[in-house]
């Protein structure tokens, strides 16, 4: 399957906050998944104008690259699976087909020529069943930074927010806005000249 829609709720977290949640729910039973998103973007945002993010993600030893653009139920995310020798000319700047992503960037009026790799993000992740849904702890690192993230992914957006504002209320979290990954990324970006 190329194409999905993403339902999920986010909620940054303090340490502290993502300790009491990693130790109540068990999640050192779980395994850790170690990944890495590789962002990018054209050199006048028309991504990120148009609500849109790409990525390529390393997990394991798999490459996927991943649209990611506005959907009324969350968030439609088109694949490509990559080979390490796709992957190694997308890092320099030189995109090689990608039918599925290429298709829908078209779409939106963006070809390949037009894109640059902007840097990366690793998270720490940890996921677990809970209540019909996915709770999945991040902790990820980019530039001099590191945050952690409660995501709670569902199967409907109803079923997702009750169950995620029932966990925040049980471990007396507050609900903060919470920018995706890719936002908190370019917003810590360094500033060129």
């Amino acid at each position: 399957m190329t194409q999905e829609i993403e339902i999920e709720f986010k909620n940054l977290l303090t340490e502290e906050e993502y300790l009491n949640l990693y130790n109540d729910l068990s999640f050192d039973s779980v395994e850790l998944i170690e990944q890495t998103n590789y962002y990018f973007e054209t050199d006048d945002f028309k991504l990120r104008q148009l609500g849109a993010a790409l990525r390529i993600r390393r997990k394991k030893d798999s490459w996927t690259l991943t649209l990611k653009q506005p959907h009324p139920d969350g968030l439609l995310e088109t694949h490509d699976v990559l080979n390490q020798e796709d992957v190694n000319q997308w890092m320099i700047n030189r995109p090689v087909s990608a039918p599925y992503v290429q298709r829908q960037l078209r779409e939106l009026g963006i070809s390949l020529d037009e894109l640059s790799y902007m840097g990366s993000l690793m998270t720490r992740r940890k996921e677990r069943n809970y209540k019909n849904t996915t709770v999945v702890l991040d902790h990820s690192f980019y530039f001099e930074k590191s945050d952690y993230e409660l995501e709670l992914e569902a199967g409907s957006k109803e079923t997702g927010l009750k169950v995620f504002r029932e966990l925040l209320k049980e471990y007396h979290i507050p609900e903060r806005k919470t920018d995706n990954k890719i936002k908190r990324f370019y917003n810590a970006k360094p500033q060129s000249d």
